[in-house]
Order: C-alpha cells, then structure tokens, then sequence
C-alpha cells in the first residue's frame, strides 16, 4: 500500500522526521542506520572460515567499525602463522551493501605498527580516505556505493605486498540496486589468495619469507585463508540450487582461474551490471585486485548430486591448497578426484 498520508511523527533508527508528506520506502530506508562492529561480531573460522553471503539489511546508511589487530592463524592443517588482519580473520569480515547505500567506515589500529585501508568499491581521493594509521589511532571516511560487484579492500602501507601476504584483506559484495537477474539458493563468498613462508624452529609454526614473495615462488595458495579447508569440510547445497560464487582474488600476485569440476557456470558476471552475463561458462579469469560472480545450477539431471571441486585451473596454485568441493544432496560417496 502507498504511503501518501500524513505521518505525525516517525521514529526511524534514532532519526526523528515529523509531518513527512508521502513518505516512499525508499525514503524510509534512506534514513535507517545499520551498524555493525567487527570487534564484536567476527567471522566463524571453525572448523571451516564461514563463506555464507551474510544477509544485507534494508538500511541505506550502513556503518562500519574495522579493527586492526595482529592474530596467529592458521594457513594449512597444522600450520601456524603470524598474521596481520582486519577483524582478527584471513580474509577479513565479508561486508554486505546495496548499490546506493551510504557507506561509513571507522577504521581502528589496534596493533603496533602502521596500516591503511584501501575500498576497491569507493570513488574516494586517497589523500582523503586512505591516510596511514598509526597504533592506538583511527580514521574514518564514507562513500556512496555506487558501482555494484564483488571488490577486494586491502591494506596499502608500502610495501603493499608484504601487508597483503601478510592477510589485510576483506571482500566486500555490493548486490545491483535491481538484484542480479536470478534468484540464487546460496551464496557463497571466496577470497583466493597466496602466503610465502620459510619454517621456523617449530614444526608447527612458519614465518613470512620476504625473498619468496619477490620471486612469486608461493607456499600456499588459498580460499579464505586456509588450504584445502572446504575439501574435508565441503559447502552444502541441495540438488536443484541455483549457487552463487562471488570471487575475490586478493593476489598479491596471482591471477585466478575460477573452474567448477563437473559442471558449467550457468553465468558469470565479469563485473556489476546484470546486463553484461555471459552465459556457459567453463572457467573465467579474475585478476590480482579483482572481484567476478559467478552461478551454476546443480540441476537434478545435469549436474546433480554429488561432489563437484572448484580450483583455479592454473593447476600448480590448486595444488598448493587452492581447491575445496561443494557437496550437492546427499552423495552416497566421496569423489576420489585427486584435485
């Protein structure tokens, strides 16, 4: 039902607004607040990190507080590393927004060294924005999300390539104002991305190797910052799913070649605009710094139930950890696939 009446007085999310004369939703959502800590809220990273899009809210404003903090993860089965982090995860928490939305950041350092931050998805001068951070300071900084797709946002503190490898990135998924032209089951986030490490002492423990990361000669690379996590724990979906991917290759240096075993993509979207799907898609590219989405649809009689592995096909990255599998129904047993 339109909202043409006189409204006395609305009480929107702390906004007062008195005697609004046709008051729309969009007005309405316009002046709701949304805030979210990632002090306080913090993705699930066990026994798996959680690659579930969260939901996005009808709110317009949305705000951010990110903290900076140093945190020991682990890169592999067993393997510990020092890690330099936004929101104490490898990636950082998956921020979700609509095209339109009023974005609000406040970024707090809470480790003891400079960082910055750096919002592939915002049209911001750097000098305004992307300022250095010094421990125990902040800054804060918004912008309209006006170009909708799957972006990387990341550290920019020289050198960039050693706070990258290091783990200061996030995805953040910006949906089309209009959606994206398909209703998807589930939605799943994927950060790829590489370590360069040497071992320590500990067996259990590795440490940054600077030289590596120079010569691009990886350790690991990874979804989500753990090698191989989703194989033993794959990401569920029912037979019948439309399943949406949105891709982030963090790098720093390699690309990805996103490939869905035993199935095609239904379509990918290069960038935001639904407009531009391609259609029967095998495997598409997705530059260091870059973000694509994709879909594939686990039809009972096509690609049905089963087990079906996404890699990057640039097979010398999956088999450093970039592979995991998604498991479609209830299969009666597991792929021997060496993937």
């Amino acid at each position: 039902m339109k909202r043409t009446q006189v409204l006395s007085a609305l009480v929107i999310t702390g906004v007062l607004t008195v005697g609004v004369l046709g008051f729309t939703d969009n007005a309405i959502r316009s002046h709701k607040i949304d805030r979210i800590d990632f002090d306080k809220v913090v993705t699930a990273t066990t026994p798996v990190y959680d690659a579930t899009l969260p939901e996005v809210s009808d709110a317009g404003i949305k705000e951010f507080r990110i903290p900076i903090k140093n945190a020991v993860i682990e890169i592999a089965d067993g393997v510990k590393y020092q890690g330099w982090t936004f929101g104490g995860t490898v990636p950082g928490p998956i921020i979700h927004v609509r095209e339109g939305d009023h974005v609000r950041i406040n970024v707090v350092n809470e480790a003891d060294m400079p960082h910055f931050i750096d919002f592939h998805a915002a049209q911001i001068a750097a000098n305004v924005a992307y300022r250095m951070i010094l421990p125990k300071d902040s800054v804060s900084f918004e912008f309209i999300a006006r170009n909708p797709g799957a972006f990387m946002v990341h550290c920019g503190t020289p050198p960039v390539t050693m706070h990258i490898m290091q783990g200061m990135y996030l995805p953040i998924i910006v949906d089309p104002k209009g959606g994206w032209g398909t209703k998807a089951d589930k939605e799943f986030v994927i950060v790829q991305s590489e370590f360069y490490t040497r071992p320590t002492a500990d067996s259990t423990v590795v440490q940054a190797d600077w030289d590596s990361e120079r010569a691009k000669q990886a350790s690991y690379v990874v979804f989500n910052g753990r090698a191989g996590q989703y194989k033993a724990h794959p990401l569920k979906v029912a037979v019948g799913d439309r399943v949406r991917f949105y891709v982030v290759n963090a790098g720093p240096n390699f690309d990805s070649d996103f490939h869905l075993v035993g199935a095609i993509f239904d379509r990918v979207y290069p960038d935001g605009n639904p407009q531009h799907a391609l259609e029967g898609v095998q495997t598409y590219p997705v530059p260091a710094g870059g973000g694509v989405v994709f879909e594939a649809v686990f039809n009972k009689d096509a690609s049905g139930e089963g087990i079906y592995p996404f890699v990057t096909h640039s097979f010398a990255d999956a088999e450093k950890g970039a592979v995991g599998m998604i498991q479609v129904g209830t299969p009666k047993q597991f792929t021997t696939m060496s993937h």
